[in-house]
């Protein structure tokens, strides 16, 4: 017992940089020093190298980086008593409220920030192109620009944290406040109420493999979703039972059902396709094939239009008939960045203070997020209007368009990041373009989603933490 004991003493010791190194640095012995101050001096030092060696390396394998960990360390002093002990990760305590009024939840409010920035009408300058700073980063510093809140908020309305596995994708349901489902990368997915009070309703489990991406019916009664499995699943939410699984031979990326024709479904997948499905009996109807690898989609709000994002950066647009189901490659965006990078959103909107028409956002692993003015009559076309360039992702980080609040606010675009913060940019701000913050995650956030009323927003981690914030009323 004693030798192993010995044993595991030596490994800890051959792990990390030797604490005794570093306090004989500090504290050099010199030929009149004190002994016995010396050695207080080099037991201090020693603890404290341990200590902060230690405490490091927790950080680390928790997936946390130096910007959390100086964060950690420059906390106040009550940190403990203003702590909420409805934060804290427990099973038993899911789909929780967290009381406003509370004195600890100060803590956890975000520093909101205003920009009083007005979008003028018929301005030529926003009509052009253009190409913002490349060195904005997600821990860019939100300035406070005039009295009124650009994007604020009054802290959390709830907080989901049963699940145990990264949370992949989540949405609110089609002209919904409260409906709120996401997947994760066990399989499973979560449908659940954030109001009145926030309960899990059903656990969908039936994917063996990551769920990639999900979308309701119009009606909220289906749920269809793709998986890394290689199958499309829909379920039926107030029975929480699978009614059909369609089988690929790939992994199945992206889903949406048709807006106006819900007896249609749109997959994209890793073999380089988009297909059409037939709800009600399971076939494929229509198929088309492109230059990579299909990783995001979206569709305009008539259905005739297919938005569509690939491995290599590109995209698509594609005309669809909403009778037939058939389809047709109408336009593609090559991305101009030399090392081409996986679009990890695609979202399209049907109207743009910036563009005075509808819209569409892109953002890629590599961080570039992307806006484009879309030409619906000619099929469409896509012109980039602005871009940003964000810190790289590891992880498949997804952005959003935020609603509209009023015709003298900016374009603002809502994204995680993986340095555990939400980031709000403004597209009309070429300096500065970050207005707002969300802190309260301790991972990296994965995906960030509206709800119809646009008084709530959900952002989901890495570790299966769902936060709904809650919005302050605007004028």
């Amino acid at each position: 017992m004693a030798e192993q004991t010995s044993e595991e003493e030596k490994k800890k010791k051959n792990e990390h940089v030797d604490p005794e190194l570093f306090s004989c640095l500090l504290q050099p012995v010199t030929a009149d020093s004190d002994p016995v101050y010396i050695g207080i001096r080099r037991l201090l030092l020693y603890r404290k190298a341990e200590s902060g060696v230690f405490r490091r390396r927790d950080w680390r394998y928790n997936g946390k980086g130096y910007v959390a960990y100086r964060n950690y360390i420059s906390r106040p002093r009550n940190w403990e008593s203003l702590q909420s002990p409805s934060l804290q990760g427990t099973p038993g305590n899911s789909g929780r409220w967290v009381l406003p009024p509370s004195p600890y939840s100060l803590l956890f409010e975000v520093d909101s920030w205003s920009s009083s920035r007005d979008l003028q009408s018929g301005n030529p300058d926003l009509s052009r192109r253009t190409s913002f700073s490349s060195n904005a980063s997600d821990n860019d510093r939100p300035r406070k620009r005039g009295a009124e809140l650009a994007y604020s908020f009054v802290g959390m309305q709830c907080i989901f944290d049963q699940c145990k596995a990264s949370v992949t994708v989540l949405k609110f349901g089609h002209m919904s406040s409260d409906l709120l489902a996401y997947g994760a990368s066990d399989g499973t997915l979560t449908v659940c109420t954030v109001s009145g009070p926030p309960s899990v309703i059903k656990e969908l489990k039936g994917h063996s493999k990551d769920v990639t991406d999900f979308d309701f019916s119009s009606n909220n009664q289906y749920i269809a979703s793709s998986s890394m499995d290689k199958t499309v699943r829909v379920w039926e939410i107030s029975k929480g039972l699978c009614i059909r699984v369609i089988y690929g031979v790939s992994s199945q990326t992206c889903i949406r059902f048709h807006p106006v024709n819900n007896n249609f479904l749109s997959v994209g997948n890793a073999n380089k396709e988009i297909t059409v499905i037939n709800f009600s009996t399971g076939r494929i109807i229509n198929k088309t094939v492109f230059d990579s690898e299909v990783t995001s989609m979206d569709q305009d709000h008539t259905g005739q239009l297919i938005f569509c994002g690939d491995a290599q950066g590109c995209i698509y647009s594609v005309s669809m008939n909403s009778h037939t189901g058939a389809l047709s490659r109408s336009h593609r965006h090559r991305s101009s960045s030399r090392h081409k990078s996986a679009v990890t959103t695609v979202q399209y909107r049907s109207f743009s203070l910036l563009a005075r028409g509808p819209v569409l956002l892109s953002c890629t692993q590599d961080g570039s997020l992307s806006f484009f003015s879309v030409a619906l009559e000619i099929q469409g076309y896509l012109t980039l209007r602005c871009s940003l360039k964000l810190t790289p992702r590891i992880h498949k980080i997804q952005a959003s368009f935020c609603p509209l609040l009023s015709l003298e606010k900016g374009e603002y675009i809502v994204a995680g990041s993986e340095d555990s913060n939400v980031y709000f940019y403004d597209l009309t701000r070429p300096r500065h373009t970050c207005v707002n913050k969300l802190q309260g995650h301790r991972f990296p956030v994965m995906g960030v989603a509206w709800n119809h009323g646009e008084n709530l927003l959900a952002s989901s981690d890495f570790y299966g933490t769902v936060i709904v914030w809650k919005r302050s009323k605007t004028s």
